[in-house]
């Protein structure tokens, strides 16, 4: 059978991401590496990472859900692949604070169709993202320096691999593997403070899903264990008056705290 583009129905997307059973919360895991990439300069590997999201799907209306999630990334040392707190910028010769990637809620809708390269006993979910918005930082002048760009712009490059017989079991509520590739083109992060020095971060991970959150790596349930037990579960419901979590909105909040030299993320306890 040649591979073909075809559209599948969201509870296929459903199924992958996350799961079509609401009480249910699903992890998918990633890690990588991420890369400066400046003009005229050769490539510097920054840091490693691994990160997590947990997610929930909540049925709203026949062949719609509304998706909820959580997730989490750590910037670790190339080469001991320990959790930095700390960062010595080399362009600037400043020592900063790391603020980890803590982001919930990350939300979302899912219905209609989704295309997908089927290709025998896989299917590859492909997503080229985009996203471009007003950059919140620069309306307050003390935190501008940090990230001086009026616009936020990156590129996310999702390539998301699982069976095919799973998509079409109507016994099965999530999928039985995952394989995740994903790469990132962004700005520097505020907390790194390049300012408005050329070049951009290069991103490439790779992931998968696993079945609960004892699967996590080792890294993540400690850090989660004892510092963010909010991030053992996916969000219980999804709310439009609440803003989606960002690395520059997370900035922005906990900017005293970034001064103060404080560890990141910040402690964070569970839902009641």
């Amino acid at each position: 059978m040649v591979a073909q583009i075809q559209e599948l129905d969201a509870s296929c997307w459903v199924k992958t991401r996350s799961s079509l059973d609401p009480n249910e919360s699903s992890f998918l895991i990633w890690t990588g590496k991420i890369y400066a990439f400046m003009p005229g300069e050769k490539r510097t590997l920054l840091f490693k990472m691994v990160g997590m999201n947990v997610s929930r799907c909540i049925p709203t209306e026949e062949g719609s859900w509304d998706f909820t999630s959580r997730e989490l990334t750590y910037y670790l040392d190339p080469q001991t692949e320990e959790i930095l707190h700390k960062w010595d910028n080399p362009w600037t010769g400043e020592t900063v604070p790391i603020m980890h990637v803590a982001n919930s809620p990350v939300q979302g809708n899912f219905k209609g169709k989704f295309p997908a390269l089927v290709d025998g006993d896989t299917t590859t979910f492909m997503f080229d993202i985009f996203p471009t918005y007003d950059n919140p930082l620069t309306e307050d002048s003390k935190l501008a320096q940090y990230s001086p760009q009026s616009t936020y712009q990156a590129a996310e490059l999702f390539k998301i691999t699982v069976p095919t017989a799973d998509l079409f079991n109507e016994k099965m509520s999530s999928v039985s593997q995952l394989r995740l590739s994903w790469d990132r083109i962004g700005q520097w992060l505020p907390w790194m403070n390049m300012g408005d020095r050329p070049g951009y971060l290069i991103y490439s991970a790779y992931g998968s899903k696993v079945s609960g959150f004892n699967e996590l790596p080792q890294l993540l349930q400690d850090e989660i264990n004892t510092r963010v037990p909010l991030y053992k579960n996916a969000p219980k419901s999804c709310s439009d008056e609440v803003e989606d979590m960002t690395s520059w909105l997370y900035f922005q909040q906990h900017f005293d705290a970034y001064l103060a030299g404080e560890r990141f993320p910040l402690p964070v306890a569970e839902e009641d």
